[in-house]
């Protein structure tokens, strides 16, 4: 993730793949993407156990490696959670906040806040995602919901911070169902986004992208969008060949 507006493709693993799984997928996946590096930012997120091992896998490359999660104290009794520190010791350049999944799992608005503001403190990249339930697109309270959550989300970011922070819009309904936001849906709320950001931060620069069901056959009509400078990836990420498409569609 850089801080321009260039293309990115981050890949979510989620709760799939060993160490060993890992690396077994940068050895496939490097070879197939390494001729657009110089055109778009790549990323993979895998699971905490796995962020050595694909932090070792893409040394000697623009490919970043970024957590799924991050909690916002340096240290403490808080089982099962990992700060900013125990990342970047592991080779992680950033980590994911807010998906959608953790916030379904109890974050708050505020953690999510306090999260973001954490790994800027710590000098990494911050990959914000925000979006709505079906139930919310319905009742026609997409934008007040996505604006809220970028709102609340980016209290504290100033313009020179903002060259580490990506936020990714990430519909609830599309993630992992099969269905996803047509092209001019993704354009809408990705422009949203941006209009929202820019009442703190320089929205015309901010990385913004489209996740949710994202797949080599609908990523390119989803990245020629005008404000959707990438996509976060799912299920498709998890495939060196079908990332590898998607890559190329961002280039």
């Amino acid at each position: 993730m850089s801080a321009s507006r260039r293309p990115a493709v981050a890949g979510n693993w989620k709760m799939h793949k060993t160490a060993a799984e890992a690396r077994a997928f940068l050895e496939a996946a490097i070879p197939l993407v390494d001729q657009y590096l110089d055109r778009v930012d790549v990323a993979v997120c895998p699971p905490f156990t796995a962020l050595e091992a694909c932090a070792a896998g893409v040394e000697g490359t623009r490919v970043g490696v970024f957590a799924q999660n991050v909690h916002e104290a340096e240290a403490g009794a808080h089982t099962g959670e990992v700060s900013t520190s125990m990342l970047q010791a592991a080779g992680a350049h950033g980590s994911l906040v807010g998906h959608s999944e953790r916030r379904a799992a109890g974050d708050t608005d505020a953690q999510v806040e306090a999260r973001v503001r954490a790994v800027l403190d710590a000098g990494m990249v911050a990959i914000l995602c925000v979006g709505e339930s079906l139930a919310q697109r319905e009742a026609g309270e997409t934008d007040s919901w996505v604006a809220g959550q970028v709102r609340s989300a980016l209290a504290g970011v100033t313009p020179d911070e903002q060259w580490r922070l990506v936020v990714a819009y990430e519909p609830i309904w599309a993630i992992g169902t099969g269905l996803t936001a047509t092209p001019e849906q993704a354009q809408d709320a990705c422009a949203l986004v941006r209009r929202v950001a820019g009442e703190g931060i320089d929205g015309d620069l901010l990385q913004v992208l489209y996740g949710g069901s994202v797949s080599p056959a609908n990523a390119a009509d989803l990245m020629a969008q005008p404000d959707v400078d990438g996509a976060l990836v799912g299920g498709a990420s998890l495939d060196p060949a079908s990332f590898a498409q998607i890559v190329a569609a961002a280039a």
